[in-house]
């Protein structure tokens, strides 16, 4: 079973979200386990303080490396990378990180033990928790976001449903955008015929050779058209 633990100072932001759709089945069939903790609880003054202004100066506030430190000392049981348990990744939720793609959702899904999340805030976080703790550092975009909780989010779900048995079927996530290298071919459903708007012909014959074609067709022209940077040379 896959264990995540996010580091937040806004664990409210996590109340329910995971308690729906696929990460909850994966939870209730014990898949996954799934846990959100208050980094003020690792804090060790009476105001509970997680972030203080920057050395050097500069706008805005730094988050501090004591309560995080703490943190990952009690659920990983140090603070010595090499020493993790194994198969252990902690992960900075940051801008600056590597953007992420199906294929580290993969990697995760594959080989990743426990996931621990560290939900950046303010202006940055110290580079110490970065230099001695993380393993990995993530951002999910080219843009900045208030915190890192929904970067969060889009990783618990990104990985939870390439875990074995979290989908109903197990070609699902085989066939989802991005897996083959390809955005996903259209989809429909019935009716064949909505308000004078027609399947295509090919869906309906029962050909699934020629289905598979099409598909590959479709997929490869929705890429060029919206994202040409996924095209490699034999896709082209």
């Amino acid at each position: 079973m896959l264990k995540i633990d996010v580091l937040t100072i806004f664990p409210e932001f996590f109340r329910e979200v995971f308690d729906f759709g696929i990460i909850r089945r994966a939870r209730l069939a014990e898949i996954v386990e799934v846990n959100v903790h208050d980094i003020r609880e690792f804090t060790t003054d009476k105001h509970r303080m997680t972030d203080d202004r920057p050395f050097g100066g500069g706008d805005g506030m730094v988050f501090k490396a004591e309560p995080i430190f703490n943190a990952i000392e009690k659920l990983l049981g140090t603070t010595e990378r090499e020493k993790y348990p194994p198969a252990t990744r902690v992960v900075l939720l940051s801008p600056q990180g590597q953007v992420f793609k199906q294929a580290t959702a993969k990697e995760y899904a594959d080989s990743a033990k426990r996931v621990v999340l560290i939900c950046g805030r303010y202006e940055g976080v110290d580079e110490r928790v970065n230099e001695a703790l993380v393993t990995d550092e993530i951002s999910i975009g080219d843009y900045v976001l208030s915190g890192g909780e929904p970067a969060a989010i889009v990783l618990t779900d990104a990985i939870v449903r390439l875990l074995p048995n979290a989908l109903g079927s197990e070609t699902s996530a085989e066939n989802d955008s991005f897996s083959s290298g390809l955005l996903d071919y259209p989809h429909y459903t019935r009716p064949a015929d909505f308000r004078g708007m027609k399947v295509p012909d090919v869906l309906l014959n029962g050909n699934h050779a020629e289905i598979e074609k099409w598909r590959r067709e479709k997929a490869l022209e929705k890429t060029r058209k919206y994202r040409k940077d996924l095209l490699s040379k034999e896709n082209s």
